[in-house]
Formats: C-alpha cells, structure tokens, sequence
C-alpha cells in the first residue's frame, strides 16, 4: 500500500499514515448474512449446506438466526477466505 498524508486538526503539522499498517490485522473476518424479504427459508438453508458444509441442523439454525434476529455470522477466518465465501 501506498503513504498517504492526511491533515490533523492542528493548523501547520501533518500526520503520515502507513496504510498497509492499518489493513493489518490479527483478528478473524466475519460473513454476516442478513434478512431479507426476498429468499425463502428453506432456500437460505439450502445454500448454508452447500456453500459452508453445514448439516440440516447447524443450517437450520443458522436460518432460524437470520430469520428471528435479522442476522447471523456463517463463517469467520482469514480475509481470503471470508472473500472466496461471499463471491
């Protein structure tokens, strides 16, 4: 990644930020995936099983999450793999 330089609030001083530094990061990437009114349940459930492997149970609940919470995290890990999961 590139320098950039931002202002600060301060008149006369700039601060440098390394970007690379700041994509960085040790904790895992989330999928969330959120309601809808549009996909039905058992379809959702179905995706869930062949997408992230899941069982009709674990898939199941994952869908009822979705549905009675508005969403629910189907996978988390690396950035990679969190992008390959949504694409």
């Amino acid at each position: 990644m590139s320098e950039f330089t931002f202002a600060s609030s301060q008149p006369g001083q700039v601060q440098e930020v390394d970007l690379a530094d700041e994509t960085k990061s040790d904790r895992p990437w989330i999928v969330i995936v959120w309601n809808d009114p549009i996909n039905l349940m058992s379809y959702v459930t179905f995706v869930f099983q062949k997408l992230f492997g899941y069982s009709l149970e674990k898939a199941t609940e994952l869908m009822l999450d979705v549905h009675h919470k508005g969403r629910a995290v189907v996978s988390s890990g690396s950035r990679e793999r969190a992008e390959f999961d949504v694409y």
